[in-house]
């Protein structure tokens, strides 16, 4: 972009989750434009959350451009597939799925079963973020957040410079 100007930071999470939270509480800080896109309305107890901009129930209501980042914060809900080739099919910049990178993540298999091609099931980034050994939500969201920094800028996250 002319005169240093960054392009717009926009974060979509998928999933209410404590790992959510932190992204919204510390995205907002970082420049995101923040959405949490929550399918299931019995998961949204309470008042609206603070920190995120929008709350949507369908990945086309958080209208997903080149400029977005989408990550699926929990790999255990029934709905990753079908989320997942829905990123997919449109423009995001980037999509992940939190899990554990010692096995294989279960939105491997969901997008097997629809058909999805193997080289668009690659685009799915897992692990997420720097690898720093967070466990907490908050540090899974710092983690995260910097990698997605980093890859922004062009840049490897950690040490080298």
């Amino acid at each position: 972009m002319e005169n240093g100007a960054q392009s717009p930071r926009r974060l979509i999470a998928v999933f209410e989750s404590p790992v959510s939270e932190m992204l919204f509480r510390f995205g907002v800080e970082l420049g995101f434009q923040t959405v949490l896109v929550e399918p299931d309305p019995t998961r949204l107890g309470g008042t609206p959350r603070p920190h995120g901009d929008a709350l949507v129930s369908d990945l086309s209501a958080a209208a997903p451009d080149e400029h977005t980042d989408i990550l699926l914060t929990d790999h255990h809900r029934p709905e990753i597939g079908a989320l997942l080739r829905e990123a997919l099919d449109g423009k995001a910049r980037w999509i992940g799925i939190l899990g554990n990178p010692r096995h294989e993540g279960p939105h491997v298999a969901a997008l097997r079963e629809l058909g999805v091609p193997e080289e668009e099931i690659g685009r799915v980034h897992r692990p997420v973020g720097l690898n720093i050994g967070s466990r907490t939500p908050a540090e899974i969201a710092v983690a995260t957040l910097a990698g997605l920094i980093a890859d922004r800028n062009s840049r490897p996250g950690g040490f080298t410079f």
